[in-house]
């Protein structure tokens, strides 16, 4: 049985991580862990769990939680996990990040899109990114993961079975993403109250979101090129799911229904990947860690039409970050993910 343990529990990914946790079969202990709040109830910041849980928030004693824990999940803000990660080198701790300290390989990088200090190359080089359904071999062995952000897991995922091929034509890739408010995190900020998000429709971070360099990172690994991509976020007045909307231009002179087989065999063996007939909503994945995807192609322009949608709070954060959980230590990939979304 697995002791785990959450920095970060009262955000919503850590507060998602904590709702998935507790059902998991094989978590037996979760500790969670605050800076600030350390000796309060966790049922003040979650009330949802009251009567349930009688856990409080405990303060983070590096040299403790290595002695106790197998796996530490880190839900902190960008800026904190890379400098906490250090101290779990080589301590047997698993530590998975669910923040973008660890996610791209190049320090100048990350301190030019999230405006902070980056982490030592050593430890970039020691963080296995956590794409789960692209990289199982190296999650396996990981001992530090950097879990994928939310934009990025549904971009790559689309675009993973054409962006490994020959033909890949990654120059012509435009991404037009909507997410949901939990997207932008607990903390209100004036864009994000109900005021100025109820009724309204937000483009936001033109040319200069931070995931940009994080999903270009991953492009280059599987094709081999380097080339900018056009990504343009949008709020959208909902709680949950992000609807990531590609267009790349593709051989006009194969058929449709080939690229629709192409997905079906590379995600076979993803049992949270769902290639569909029709074109998903995010209603369809609510709360769930699925990915559901369709494609089709425009036979006057070659140009492929590409619809990934995710719950951005589980498979675009707390959901993956346990599917990874399960793939490092052993278990099922689906252990204590096994639900279907909710509806309506």
């Amino acid at each position: 049985m697995v002791h785990a343990g959450i920095v970060g529990a009262t955000g919503y990914g850590g507060i998602e991580l904590f709702r998935l946790l507790y059902n998991h079969p094989d978590v037996d202990e979760i500790s969670l862990y605050s800076s600030s709040e350390a000796g309060k109830p966790y049922a003040s910041f979650m009330p949802q769990v009251s009567g349930w849980f009688k856990g409080e928030l405990r303060p983070i004693d590096e040299e403790q939680m290595k002695k106790e824990l197998d796996v530490l999940f880190l839900a902190t803000p960008a800026g904190v996990s890379g400098g906490l990660t250090p101290s779990f080198l080589d301590s047997g701790v698993k530590v998975i990040d669910l923040s973008g300290d660890l996610r791209l390989k190049n320090t100048e990088d990350y301190e030019k899109w999230y405006k902070k200090q980056a982490s030592s190359e050593s430890l970039l080089n020691e963080a296995v990114y956590g794409l789960s359904e692209t990289n199982r071999e190296n999650i396996k062995k990981a001992e530090i993961l950097a879990n994928p952000g939310c934009y990025p897991t549904a971009v790559l995922l689309g675009t993973a079975p054409l962006a490994s091929r020959s033909d890949w034509n990654g120059d012509s890739l435009i991404i037009d993403a909507k997410s949901g408010i939990s997207g932008a995190g607990k903390t209100p900020s004036e864009k994000s109250i109900y005021a100025n998000t109820e009724e309204n429709f937000r483009i936001y971070k033109v040319n200069g979101h931070q995931h940009i360099p994080e999903i270009e990172q991953q492009l280059q690994w599987w094709s081999g090129e380097s080339e900018p991509i056009t990504f343009s976020p949008h709020l959208v007045p909902m709680t949950r799911g992000i609807m990531a909307t590609m267009y790349v231009n593709v051989d006009k002179t194969a058929p449709a229904e080939d690229w629709m087989e192409l997905y079906r065999e590379f995600y076979k063996d993803s049992p949270f990947v769902r290639v569909r007939e029709d074109f998903p909503a995010t209603k369809d994945v609510y709360a769930s860690n699925f990915c559901d995807i369709h494609v089709t192609m425009d036979e006057r322009t070659g140009r492929l039409t590409i619809v990934s949608v995710i719950d951005n709070l589980v498979k675009g954060a707390s959901g993956q970050a346990v599917q990874n959980m399960n793939i490092m230590l052993g278990f099922e990939e689906t252990k204590g993910l096994e639900f279907f979304p909710l509806y309506p």
